[in-house]
């Protein structure tokens, strides 16, 4: 082992982001434990990283013993970086989304990725060192309608993300939020797109939704050149070194778009809202 060998877990292994920077840690000489749900299936999908020395865990995110298993398998493969890169996304507008619909996506993106948190967590502040990855999404940036549900998840591990990272600073840990733009992944394939009711047909979420039935295939980003990119970020080499003292990256062209107009409608709102919220104060 040299001094630069890491040992990653990634969350999500079995296919898109979670498959991509695998591979590319792989290829940088390091150790991967790449974790899916179906193992068997996992390893048919992908030989390559089971031939570049990658080793499958099964695990669901949502099941009650996940910090359990995460803990066991972080403690045993002496894991110094985490990919929380497990979820999905099922859209529908708010009002048309069932309950049981939108827990079922705050369960895996939320709760799965901090109890995956949980069981990492005491491990790299016993060693006073890691780097936690939480995958994000645009939707925290710039949220489409349509995907309401799935932004409340990505918003809610981003606020979670950087309280964590002030909580973790002590021990020498990193935490890192990656936003990704729209990449030619399975991800789009595999929406679950909810019916919409009537009272939105002609809309701009019918709109929405025929944008990215039709851009699936032809995505702007490419996964395997994020994967890389990722990996450098964690590793502080090529471009990874511009962003070491970053909390965000953004990936893809349309993510950086999307970044840098959210922060001008945000100097925005906070210039005509001074006044508003200075008036707030007790009187001296």
């Amino acid at each position: 082992m040299t001094s630069t060998q890491r040992t990653w877990l990634v969350t999500g292994a079995s296919s898109g982001f979670g498959t991509e920077i695998s591979l590319a840690a792989l290829q940088k000489g390091d150790k991967v434990v790449g974790t899916a749900r179906n193992v068997r299936k996992a390893e048919q999908n992908n030989p390559d990283f089971t031939k570049l020395g990658g080793h499958w865990l099964e695990l669901d995110v949502t099941s009650p013993n996940c910090e359990e298993v995460v803990a066991r398998a972080v403690k045993q493969h002496n894991v110094d970086v985490l990919i929380n890169n497990a979820g999905y996304a099922e859209g529908g507008t708010l009002e048309d989304s069932s309950m049981t619909a939108i827990r079922a996506q705050f369960e895996t993106n939320v709760f799965g990725a901090l109890a995956v948190l949980k069981g990492t967590i005491p491990h790299f502040r016993t060693h006073r060192r890691g780097t936690v990855v939480n995958i994000s999404s645009t939707a925290a940036i710039a949220p489409h309608c349509y995907f309401s549900s799935y932004a409340a998840t990505k918003f809610a591990l981003e606020g979670a993300s950087e309280s964590l990272a002030e909580e973790l600073s002590p021990f020498n840990i990193r935490v890192l939020i990656v936003e990704p733009g729209a990449f030619r992944t399975s991800f789009f394939g595999a929406l679950q797109y909810t019916t919409i009711s009537e009272v939105y047909k002609g809309t701009v979420v019918e709109e929405t939704v025929k944008a990215f039935e039709a851009i699936d295939g032809t995505q702007p980003g490419d996964p395997v050149k994020a994967g890389k990119a990722i990996v450098d970020v964690v590793r502080g080499e090529g471009r990874g070194k511009e962003v070491q003292g970053n909390l965000r990256v953004q990936l893809g062209t349309d993510a950086v778009v999307k970044t840098r107009d959210k922060a001008k409608r945000l100097r925005e709102d906070w210039s005509r809202g001074e006044e508003v919220g200075n008036s707030c104060a007790y009187d001296s």
